[in-house]
């Protein structure tokens, strides 16, 4: 594990900046001085930046444009044809090309020695899988030889290099996963997140404005946090954190100093309480299979297609068979994959054997999550009896050893958030 923060007077660090953290040359020029400012404290910085904020949208735009027009069906179908994903690479990478090279560039003219690392030339290694791949390896000898030689490197996130030598990108949220793989490769002391929220809150200062900014996280929270809805950090990049220890901090560009948000482990927190924080996701749809035959192997029959069809099957419920004979399934999955799902399940459904099929898309999920659930009976029965107090019906529920999170309608989100940040005394004084 890296040691703790500031016991060091010079280290390696990673430093990351999103899309509006570098929007225009001015916001460049402002990314350039927060770097120049570890430089004199005598780090050996790294830096991991997205593509100015619209420009991956833009350059995705043109990828599908660029296959059109539509070409004829087999069958008389007109049909939109696909860009092949690796070319779709070559183009949606650009964006962060061109961030690294104007920083790169503004660095050198305020006096500070700075170059472009592109994914290839780092290396960043990754799997085949176009569009979404994921990183293998980062062994960044020669960047390494660099920093240690007084130059920044400027990495361009979101991009790596498949088998083959094939630019990959890593899918949305990507460059802070990229960041953290950096930050592992190099062996940094930390890794500096900035984007344009100055922490980790207990939950969305929008629904709840007495909700507070955490000073820590454990990893484990905060992985349960992004997978959940929290929007802060990407759900691979806490993966890789917890996973190699580095020493994660999210914080503002533009509000620096205020401390942010240190992602650490659990045994560097003090005080556990029951629950941290609350999540949401409105991104949620449920699908119920009504008289299914409750016989083994009818499970492998639902899931098993959804797998193929890589459907990302969320939360699952079971109703007890009556008569030993038949039971309704319930799962969820995104709203932007129930068309498949409800495809995948159609074209199997002599074999599940299920007597009809109904969906909702108007769901939302909402969650409790906490280490101090470990420790603290009667967490669940609190939900519960909140959201009961409310009003709110609950129609599935799921748990982990630090989380519990409920489907209940989409209407009800604000409502049973602001609730349960009241019920767990997260308001801040």
């Amino acid at each position: 594990m890296s040691a703790p923060l500031g016991i060091k007077d010079v280290a390696k660090i990673t430093m990351k900046f999103g899309g509006t953290s570098v929007a225009d040359i001015e916001r460049i020029r402002h990314v350039a001085t927060l770097v120049k400012r570890e430089v004199e404290r005598g780090n050996q910085v790294a830096v991991v930046v997205s593509a100015m904020a619209g420009e991956t949208n833009k350059l995705v735009a043109w990828t599908n444009d660029a296959a059109k027009p539509p070409v004829e069906g087999v069958e008389g179908k007109v049909v939109q044809a696909m860009p092949d994903q690796r070319e779709y690479d070559v183009v949606v990478a650009a964006g962060e090309q061109i961030t690294a090279g104007l920083l790169a560039i503004t660095l050198n003219a305020m006096g500070v020695k700075a170059r472009s690392w592109l994914g290839w030339q780092v290396p960043i290694q990754t799997s085949a899988v176009h569009g979404s791949a994921r990183i293998e390896g980062v062994p960044a000898h020669e960047m390494v030889k660099a920093m240690e030689a007084g130059e920044v490197a400027v990495v361009a996130g979101f991009q790596g290099v498949a088998p083959g030598t094939r630019i990959s990108t890593l899918g949305r949220g990507g460059s802070d996963t990229s960041a953290v793989a950096v930050a592992a490769g190099i062996n940094a002391e930390r890794c500096d997140i900035y984007t344009d929220v100055d922490g980790v809150y207990t939950t969305d200062p929008r629904i709840v404005p007495k909700a507070r900014r955490l000073p820590k996280i454990a990893f484990e929270e905060m992985l349960e946090m992004a997978s959940l809805g929290a929007k802060v950090l990407q759900t691979r990049s806490v993966e890789i954190a917890m996973l190699h220890r580095v020493p994660t901090r999210v914080l503002s560009t533009f509000t620096p100093d205020q401390g942010g948000t240190l992602l650490c482990d659990e045994e560097d927190i003090v005080e556990k309480k029951p629950v941290t924080g609350i999540a949401y996701s409105r991104d949620e749809a449920k699908i119920t299979l009504h008289k299914v035959p409750d016989r083994p192997g009818v499970a492998s029959a639902i899931f098993g297609p959804l797998a193929d069809a890589g459907i990302n099957v969320d939360m699952i419920v079971q109703n007890v068979s009556e008569d030993g004979k038949k039971t309704d399934m319930t799962f969820t999955c995104t709203r932007a994959e129930l068309g498949r799902a409800l495809a995948a399940i159609e074209t199997h459904a002599a074999e599940i054997g299920y007597r009809d099929i109904t969906h909702d898309s108007n769901v939302a999920k909402v969650s409790i999550i906490g280490i101090g659930m470990r420790a603290h009976p009667g967490v669940a029965q609190t939900m519960f009896r909140t959201l009961s107090d409310k009003g709110i019906n609950i129609q599935v529920i799921s748990t982990s050893e630090i989380k519990v999170s409920v489907l209940i309608a989409e209407e009800y989100v604000e409502l049973a958030v602001r609730a349960l940040h009241s019920a767990y005394e997260l308001d801040a004084a």
